[in-house]
């Protein structure tokens, strides 16, 4: 007896992939292109080409051949985007955080790989074909960004979809749905227009027009200004002081360049002095020549300054941190960077991960501790939100200087040890979406560079040359309304994570519940 097609597993079969050769120089293609879709090659149109490859290159595949061209792809993309690691700290740095983040890539693979078997089977034609599986995919796609930016240790997201777009036409929709959103968007747009490359029948002309008009109407949206509520001149010092982790100096001269920088400020009449991560490398709580040189130039600039340096407390803690240095008063607050870099700044469980890679962990010397202060100062009634280096690529950070009233943000960092390589663009990049994203100026200031002055909309203002000594002078506008962004920003993200979990459960129960009278007709066929 037959058994009916209804009842079939072939019936709805998905559509055949690539073969596996091919699948693998597809995605791993894909992975190349869209690491240059950042800067420093800033070819952001390669998202959607990138994007597109790598979402073909999982079309059709089983679990397995998945996972591994997952893995093969997410290596392309990741070894390609920070292999400015290798310039100073080696291959074996490069080889440990492209690998985890491969590992990451090739799970969300599987995911991917769901999509394309389960969406064509239980939602066939137009309506799965070019609205139901390009929302999936791409809300998929931002599910593993979103996890990977969090989890573990407060995750990585230096590869997110969005910060390829910092100078692309669709960086103003930042302002509207966040570094989230512009992801899942990019995402989107990317996988309808590979199912209208993949589709030859006639409506290919109808899907093809759609896919223009939504470009069209994404590329149309008008931007968002938050009111001004006032100014801040803010002055900023770039020492070009190489304050890298293997650099051989004596203590003092990280400082002593900044000091001596900011002396040719002596006159003007600001409101701020900005100094970098690690400015003052001697911790001005404890050596009183420091604290001495601070003293002097925030009274000779009757200015109160913000600087970086190494900080410890009574259990012996170390943190990275900023301190709030008015004239004639000294420190009045500290922030202690929330977000240290995992397995750089500090080793997470140390006992656990040091016998794995001994070698690779002694290159971290000590550990920061995690902070847990307000990362907003209170300059003389100006509220500015601060992010030390790598705390820029965290939402939750974001979010909660923003919610404490920040008007402006300040982002001192140190890219010492990784002098004129792509770390440096790609830093700044995630720097001037995050301006965008809460409508606030943003100052970056880097002891080599790149330090700028970045506007709400995305305009650079001002900006060092990289390795110069030189400052920035600039009347900071301050703004204390929240874009739609800030908003909505951490709803969006758990509402596009929650969909894409949504519709993987209400598929796979589909195909339950389609198996299950299947193997129960089976197995009276096989009674009689």
């Amino acid at each position: 007896m037959e058994i009916p097609r209804a009842l079939s597993r072939n019936g709805g079969r998905s559509e055949p992939g690539l073969t596996l050769p091919a699948a693998i120089a597809a995605g791993a293609l894909g992975g190349v292109v869209l690491s240059m879709s950042f800067p420093k090659y800033d070819l952001w149109f390669l998202v959607f080409i990138g994007v597109g490859l790598i979402l073909w290159s999982f079309k059709g595949q089983s679990t397995g051949r998945a996972l591994l061209i997952g893995l093969l792809s997410g290596f392309a993309f990741w070894g390609t985007l920070i292999f400015w690691l290798t310039i100073y700290l080696g291959p074996v740095p490069w080889l440990a955080l492209a690998g985890i983040q491969s590992l990451f890539f090739s799970l969300g693979a599987v995911l991917l790989a769901l999509c394309w078997r389960l969406v064509p089977r239980y939602l066939p034609g137009n309506w799965g074909r070019f609205f139901a599986l390009p929302l999936l995919l791409a809300a998929v796609w931002t599910l593993r960004e979103t996890v990977t930016s969090t989890w573990p240790y407060g995750g990585f997201s230096w590869g997110r979809l969005s910060f390829s777009q910092s100078e692309s036409p669709f960086s103003g929709l930042t302002v509207w749905v966040g570094v989230t959103g512009l992801s899942f968007l990019l995402a989107w747009v990317s996988a309808l227009a590979l199912q209208i490359c993949l589709s030859f029948r006639l409506q290919w002309h109808t899907s093809a027009i759609a896919l223009l008009t939504a470009i069209a109407i994404l590329l149309l949206v008008p931007g968002y200004k938050t009111p001004v509520t006032g100014t801040l001149k803010v002055a900023a010092v770039q020492g070009n002081s190489d304050a890298g982790l293997f650099a051989q100096r004596l203590p003092g001269e990280t400082l002593n360049e900044h000091l001596a920088e900011t002396i040719k400020l002596f006159g003007e009449d600001i409101d701020l002095l900005v100094w970098p991560e690690n400015a003052s490398d001697l911790n001005p709580l404890v050596y009183p020549q420091a604290a001495e040189a601070l003293d002097y130039v925030t009274e000779r600039l009757n200015a109160p300054l913000v600087t970086g340096t190494v900080t410890s407390d009574d259990e012996g803690r170390t943190f990275n941190s900023l301190l709030l240095w008015k004239p004639g008063k000294g420190p009045v607050a500290q922030y202690d960077k929330i977000h240290p870099v995992p397995f750089a700044e500090y080793l997470p469980d140390r006992a656990f991960w040091y016998p794995f890679a001994p070698s690779l962990f002694d290159l971290v010397p000590r550990d920061y501790t995690i902070g847990t202060r307000s990362n907003v100062f209170d300059i003389n009634g100006v509220k500015a939100g601060l992010a030390i280096c790598f705390d820029i690529v965290d939402d939750s950070l974001i979010s909660r200087m923003i919610d404490s009233g920040a008007e402006v943000i300040l982002a001192p960092t140190n890219n010492a040890d990784f002098g004129h390589t792509d770390e440096n663009v790609q830093q700044l990049a995630i720097a001037r979406l995050r301006a965008i994203e809460a409508g606030r100026w943003l100052v970056q200031v880097s002891t080599v560079g790149v330090s700028a002055i970045i506007a709400p909309d995305g305009t650079t203002i001002d900006e060092l040359p990289i390795f110069t000594a030189g400052s920035m002078v600039e009347n900071v506008e301050l703004h204390s309304s929240l874009t739609p962004a800030m908003a909505v920003g951490p709803y969006l993200g758990f509402g596009i994570s929650a969909f894409a979990i949504a519709e993987l459960i209400f598929l796979g129960l589909l195909r339950l519940l389609r198996l299950l009278p299947t193997h129960s007709l089976r197995n009276g066929l096989s009674l009689k």
